[in-house]
């Protein structure tokens, strides 16, 4: 999981070319093979072999600027999530407020590269919205994408990987999320997933941090949290 990319800066949620250039050498190097969630989901077995999926969040104009062409170098494949209230805007959730891709820059982005997907509207922590507001925000999601005439992948990443975790909050979640179509949720985690996936709607994702050296990519890539 990959949010802001940059010239040089590499700490935090913000990874340099550079770095960022040298893990996809890697994976490249050692033989994983890279996936679209929407191939992922027509699969019953992944075939042998290595496999990774490579996320980026935000859909930051850096993104398109840094990730795609290497990602076209190394004929890599990623999904990058959307966060439709703030597109051709900037995330405004943050401090220093980077620009977000417009609709054109994201319709013009090469398909057999990138994938993308849904990181709600208006990128709030569901745990913390009601039900009746995580509701009327996948709705105004799934209004936005028709509005744009964007083709999204029909799953999610959850803002700040936050989700309920009360078992009757979480299974009305799901259940949400499943009547209306969506496939996939992503939340953080930090752990390697088996596939078939245990739960559709709780996959892992490891959280890059640009102060990583490859060794600890390779470890986390390897082992997530448990090394």
């Amino acid at each position: 999981m990959y949010h802001k990319v940059d010239a040089q800066q590499s700490a935090g949620l913000t990874i340099s070319e550079e770095k960022l250039e040298i893990q996809f050498k890697y994976l490249v190097e050692n033989g994983y093979q890279s996936h679209h969630l929407s191939h992922v989901r027509s699969l019953k077995q992944l075939p042998s072999g290595k496999h990774v999926m490579i996320t980026f969040d935000d859909g930051y104009v850096n993104q398109l600027i840094y990730a795609v062409p290497l990602l076209q170098k190394y004929n890599l494949k990623a999904t990058l999530f959307i966060p439709l209230k703030y597109v051709g805007d900037q995330d405004r959730w943050n401090d220093r407020p980077e620009p977000i891709m417009d609709v054109e820059m994201l319709k013009g982005l090469p398909s057999d590269t990138i994938e993308l997907a849904y990181h709600s509207y208006a990128h709030k922590k569901y745990d913390e919205l009601s039900e009746a507001e995580r509701i009327e925000d996948t709705k105004k999601a799934l209004q936005a994408v028709s509005e744009m005439g964007l083709s999204l992948e029909k799953s999610v990443a959850y803002p700040y990987g936050k989700f309920p975790r009360d078992k009757d909050g979480k299974q009305r979640f799901f259940q949400h999320l499943n009547d209306n179509g969506f496939h996939y949720g992503l939340r953080i985690g930090n752990r390697v997933n088996s596939f078939p996936f245990s739960n559709p709607y709780e996959i892992n994702r490891i959280d890059v941090k640009g102060e990583w050296d490859l060794s600890k990519f390779k470890r986390k890539l390897r082992y997530g949290k448990w090394f």
